[in-house]
């Protein structure tokens, strides 16, 4: 059963929502105060993390950056305006989805099921698939989720790992945005193509020096990186 930790301090939230999450399966613990949430995230195993923005101590735009230094799991950010700066900057910071205030429980359920999918499926994936991909200075194995630059690893969120993962899976294939949102999120959400110019930019700095990821103007993006040799 998927655990997912909410971090909102409204204390008429988190009630319904644990008895909504429990319809579908999944077991919902909370927080109301992010050094709560960080110390619960550190002490226990959770698959999912839902964030509010707007927190006492520190927002969740800092508290996602905390988690980031030492976590990558899947976070779902809830925005009170909705705000498409509020989305950007969530994204910015690593978060891999958002879900605008008010919200239907329904919606946020589904979001998470959708990364929480995708996240099980790989292993899937990847035993269909070649397990690992080589490249000049790059490697990315699909069943343990890992990718390497130059031998060092490479620590990516979930997202970040999909987005390369379907990149090489076609290297030289141009993916256009809408492409990639579609294989991605794995439902019908609005479109939002500057997520996907996050989430590269985001990418080509950890990637760094290596530059494999090109933009094709008003096309899309593409791996474009020579193979290499594994050494296993």
């Amino acid at each position: 059963m998927p655990r997912i930790l909410l971090i909102d301090d409204d204390e008429h939230l988190a009630a319904p929502l644990t008895t909504y999450f429990a319809r579908f399966g999944c077991t919902l613990d909370s927080a109301k105060r992010p050094s709560e949430g960080i110390a619960k995230l550190r002490a226990g195993h959770y698959d999912a993390a839902i964030l509010d923005v707007m927190l006492p101590e520190m927002d969740g735009f800092e508290l996602c950056r905390e988690i980031r230094k030492e976590s990558d799991i899947p976070i779902v950010m809830l925005t009170a305006r909705g705000e498409v700066m509020d989305r950007v900057v969530g994204l910015e910071l690593g978060a891999d989805d958002y879900v605008p205030k008010p919200f239907e429980p329904r919606e946020l359920v589904a979001r998470v099921q959708t990364i929480l999918r995708r996240q099980r499926s790989a292993p899937a994936a990847a035993a269909a698939n070649a397990q690992l991909r080589v490249f000049d200075g790059l490697s990315i194995d699909l069943d343990r989720r890992q990718v390497m630059r130059h031998g060092e690893r490479v620590e990516l969120t979930g997202t970040e790992f999909d987005l390369l993962a379907l990149l090489a899976g076609e290297p030289g294939k141009v993916f256009s945005r809408d492409d990639i949102l579609n294989r991605l999120r794995g439902h019908e959400a609005e479109l939002f193509t500057r997520a996907v110019d996050i989430v590269v930019s985001r990418l080509r700095k950890k990637l760094e020096p290596l530059d494999c990821i090109k933009t094709l103007r008003n096309a899309g993006y593409a791996l474009a990186v020579a193979p290499g040799e594994s050494s296993s």
